[in-house]
């Protein structure tokens, strides 16, 4: 028994709005069906979700996106765009010699749009890392709960990936930042029971928090939120 990353879901005061703006910066396509969510185009198969959320952004983002470029004209490319599509620039601590670009999406969720030559994403795509603040522990977690192997796990910076390549998942050790109130997700899709699936996710040390309809909400050993989809 195993879940697969069915999503990437942003909390979201205009989902729509925000679906226009990520669709616009990756060039992703509408998937179409349930609520607001985008075809992700990533190897490893995820969505982009979008759920309305009345929650307040009061800190910075414990989940980001990492961006990955190929030439320094394809990241002032993306820059412009997301600059033109609402983004903002954001200032994380980075520092001016920073030869990465920190935005801010239009609610305001922090991402980084990366220099050329990263080799630690090397072959990950556009969405080459969801970077978390987080444990070492949880990131254990979260490889027993995707089945996905650490492709890095040293000084307790951890990371993940899928067997199919795409998207890795970091975390960078502590201090663990606070709760920034609204964030992004991940949204699992059980292969078989649910029920059995949840189970098993209590068993490696996450947390019930509530059901909803057509989800359970759970949480990480660090205490973020993700859900357990319970419909196909």
């Amino acid at each position: 028994m195993s879940s697969r990353l069915f999503a990437i879901s942003f909390d979201a005061h205009r989902p729509e709005r925000l679906a226009r703006f990520w669709s616009g910066v990756l060039d992703l396509e509408r998937a179409g069906d349930d609520g607001v969510s985008l075809l992700s185009g990533n190897d490893a198969g995820y969505r982009l979700g979008f759920r309305p959320a009345r929650a307040r952004k009061t800190a910075q983002n414990r989940l980001h996106f990492d961006l990955t470029t190929t030439s320094p004209e394809e990241q002032r490319d993306i820059v412009d765009r997301a600059l033109e599509l609402g983004a903002e620039h954001a200032d994380v601590g980075q520092g001016p010699d920073a030869s990465h670009v920190v935005l801010a999406d239009p609610e305001g969720n922090e991402f980084c749009v990366l220099e050329p030559g990263n080799a630690f994403l090397a072959g990950c795509g556009t969405i080459g890392a969801l970077a978390c603040d987080g444990s070492q522990a949880v990131g254990y977690f979260w490889s027993r709960a995707l089945g996905w192997p650490l492709v890095w796990d040293q000084d307790e910076e951890t990371a993940v990936q899928s067997p199919d390549g795409g998207t890795k998942i970091t975390w960078g050790g502590p201090p663990l930042m606070p709760d920034a109130g609204k964030d992004l997700h991940l949204d699992l899709a059980p292969d078989g029971d649910p029920r059995a699936e949840v189970e098993r996710l209590l068993s490696l040390g996450a947390k019930r928090l509530d059901s909803a309809d057509g989800a359970v909400l759970l949480a990480d050993p660090d205490g973020n939120e993700f859900r357990v989809l319970t419909r196909r």
